[in-house]
């Protein structure tokens, strides 16, 4: 049972109950559906189980995947529909799979990259985003298509990291919850309801990132003691 939930430290507790009550708080002045508030919750749970490393983050990922598939779908981000319906669903079966394969003593094995892994990585990151905006800026009703593209390819490659196992995965993740903040508060601007709750779990996701590298930088130092 430790590898699906783990034991929780007390901040972690008080950091899930923090953006939680701020969660609430933005569904219920936003007037936000209480769908909106499932998925930012679901979302806020996956990403922090992710960083314990423990195969719960999967389930609360899967619907989190569908749920923020359909507000990126009525918020015109036609490239986050496709990245969780197309990419985001399979990976969520995959990953469970492989984690679950990779525990040794109760804990995840985690891993670090060689350099030439990394240099790969960021030139993937780079082509990928300018192909991509190049393609979406040709879709009609497509809000932010470079920015879109950033946070989709981002996305793709950081899941990948994730599911392998590696801690670079969370420096990924930094910069694109940085910029996927950026998106929603500029769909905030234009009117969008769902804005200030996403921009809220966004923001809870880069803090959850901080804490993700630390932890996973730890884990992978001890794996290769």
């Amino acid at each position: 049972m430790s590898k699906v939930t783990g034991n929780w430290k007390g901040f972690e507790i008080v950091w899930l109950i923090v953006f939680s009550a701020i969660g609430i708080l933005f569904t219920f002045l936003s007037k936000d559906s209480l769908f909106g508030f499932t998925v930012f919750i679901t979302g806020v749970l996956c990403v922090v189980f992710t960083a314990k490393g423990k195969l719960m983050s999967y389930m609360f990922g899967m619907y989190n995947t569908f749920g923020y598939a359909y507000l990126a779908y009525v918020n015109g981000l036609f490239g986050e529909v496709l990245l969780n319906l197309l990419f985001f669903v399979p990976m969520n079966i995959a990953g469970f799979y492989m984690w679950r394969k990779n525990f040794q003593g109760g804990k995840l094995a985690m891993r670090q990259m060689e350099v030439k892994g990394m240099l790969l990585v960021g030139a993937v990151c780079i082509s990928g985003f300018l192909l991509l905006g190049y393609g979406l800026s040709f879709i009609p009703g497509q809000n932010s298509p470079y920015i879109d593209a950033l946070t989709t390819v981002l996305s793709v490659v950081a899941t990948i990291l994730m599911v392998r196992r590696f801690k670079e995965q969370w420096l990924i993740y930094i910069v694109l919850n940085m910029f996927t903040v950026l998106l929603w508060a500029i769909r905030t601007s234009e009117g969008s309801s769902e804005g200030p709750l996403m921009i809220v779990m966004w923001s809870a996701y880069l803090l959850n990132a901080a804490y993700g590298y630390y932890n996973w930088n730890k884990g992978a130092k001890e794996a290769l003691a």
